[in-house]
């Protein structure tokens, strides 16, 4: 699985333009999973993201406590990006509606925006 960002539409910087920010994800999709998230984790690999898909769009949470790397969170409804966030590790907690959140390094969303696409894609 990969996770692919489009521009939106109107951003004539990118006129057609997509790429792929991770090529291995991981789905939380566990209570389990979805509980531990990237906690304890002392590092992330390059292209890699978890993703937290979700039956419905409602109002979600993140928090950093026993996140020790920054990471880059993308709230998601139907495949439109609703928020980019930075986050600190242990300090961060944010809140955005969505119906897939996904965490990346730090720094690997920095193109990303509201009104973008971010889709799961299969390999």
């Amino acid at each position: 699985m990969r996770l692919v960002h489009e521009p939106a539409a109107d951003d004539s910087r990118f006129d057609g333009w997509e790429t792929v920010l991770a090529r291995r994800v991981e789905i939380a999709d566990s209570l389990v999973s979805r509980t531990r998230g990237l906690m304890v984790r002392r590092s992330l690999p390059a292209e890699y993201a978890l993703a937290f898909p979700f039956g419905s769009a409602k109002t979600r949470d993140l928090h950093m406590l026993f996140v020790f790397v920054p990471i880059d969170a993308v709230w998601v409804v139907d495949d439109v990006v609703q928020r980019v966030d930075r986050l600190r590790p242990w300090r961060s907690f944010a809140r955005e509606r969505a119906d897939l959140i996904v965490e990346l390094p730090a720094g690997a969303a920095d193109d990303v925006d509201a009104g973008d696409r971010l889709v799961l894609e299969d390999d």
